[in-house]
């Protein structure tokens, strides 16, 4: 990680490029070292984060060495890590100061944690920004659970279930982004921020975002998606009569059933919390649970190990998902509490 002061702004850069900057507890520590030097430094009016290498801003956790963790003895090193790394995200929701995020190209898991909750949060036209978790046998984390619950209608349970990356104009829609910044414009936008306020430098360089695909889609995915269990969402996305809504489906049918199952209790039980601070500390009770359950290391080795992108998931099907086996996620487990405003 990098960090510079140019004028009035601090800049954080995520400088993993050749791992599309995923996160690691290292880089966490240094971010929110960086924010606490900055916090009461007068000279510093504003943060700003950006990704280097070109690609993203961030490719979420490093999940490899989840993996890798779980294998050699547990997880308790992942634990730490997602401690720190959801304290951030609570802090920087809570960052006094402008915190302007850079949102270009891919923002993934981590990567929306680091962003999506600061206060000026710009995409451009090759922002893909997702929480792909499902796709891998893990969970909405980062404060996804509070984000997504807040988008209209059941499109944040959409984006969550299927893993879909919104591009510019529907991560507008739902809340995880603020303004559109054509990334040609971006070394000016920020340049800018040295010694202009964020918000006379966003009105000057934001502009329209080009339409999103969700808004057209709100009939189907809130008829379907409202359901009180994964089976039938399914069985109503197949059945609507929609081409998008079968191919959603058959995209749910490929995911961890387990994980599936868990992520709807999550946003459901999210929805009841009051707060970002509430959302993480469940969040942090069912990412602990997900070190001990077979999916999220057989995802991880399906998708980035091996790449043979056939996992064998545990449950092979929903069915086979018991109440009981989705409420293990939500107890305490052996790494405690987050304690987020406790």
């Amino acid at each position: 990680m990098l960090t510079r002061v140019e004028g009035r702004a601090g800049h954080i850069v995520l400088n993993r490029p050749r791992a599309l900057n995923a996160l690691d507890h290292p880089m966490v520590r240094l971010v929110d070292e960086a924010l606490t030097a900055w916090e009461h430094d007068d000279a510093v009016r504003t943060v700003v984060v950006t990704g280097a290498g070109g690609r993203g801003l961030c490719a979420g956790g490093d999940i490899r060495a989840v993996r890798d963790d779980i294998l050699a003895g547990g997880g308790a090193a992942s634990a730490a890590f997602w401690h720190a790394e959801y304290l951030l995200n609570a802090r920087i929701a809570r960052y006094p100061k402008p915190y302007v995020a850079v949102m270009d190209g891919y923002v993934m898991g981590g990567g929306v944690g680091i962003s999506a909750h600061g206060d000026v949060r710009v995409v451009t036209e090759r922002s893909r920004v997702a929480m792909p978790e499902t796709i891998i046998g893990f969970v909405l984390d980062v404060g996804a659970t509070y984000l997504l619950t807040r988008a209209p209608g059941e499109l944040g349970t959409h984006l969550a279930l299927t893993g879909t990356a919104a591009e510019a104009g529907d991560a507008l829609l739902c809340g995880l982004a603020d303004h559109f910044v054509p990334s040609g414009h971006l070394a000016e936008f920020t340049a800018a921020l040295a010694d202009s306020d964020a918000a006379d430098v966003v009105r000057t360089y934001a502009q329209p975002a080009p339409e999103g695909e969700l808004a057209a889609r709100r009939a189907w995915i809130d008829s379907c998606y409202a359901a009180d269990s994964v089976e039938e969402i399914v069985d109503r996305l197949q059945s609507c009569g929609e081409q998008a809504a079968k191919e959603a489906a058959e995209i749910l049918l490929s995911r961890s059933p387990t994980a599936l199952k868990v992520t709807l209790a999550a946003l459901r039980r999210a929805r009841a919390l009051g707060s970002l601070e509430e959302a993480l500390n469940q969040e942090y009770r069912v990412s602990c649970a997900c070190l001990t359950a077979p999916d999220f290391p057989e995802g991880v080795r399906a998708q980035v190990v091996d790449k043979d992108r056939r996992p064998r998931w545990s449950p092979a099907e929903l069915a086979s998902v018991s109440d009981a086996d989705v409420e293990r996620f939500f107890g305490p487990g052996a790494y405690g509490e987050l304690g987020l405003g406790a």
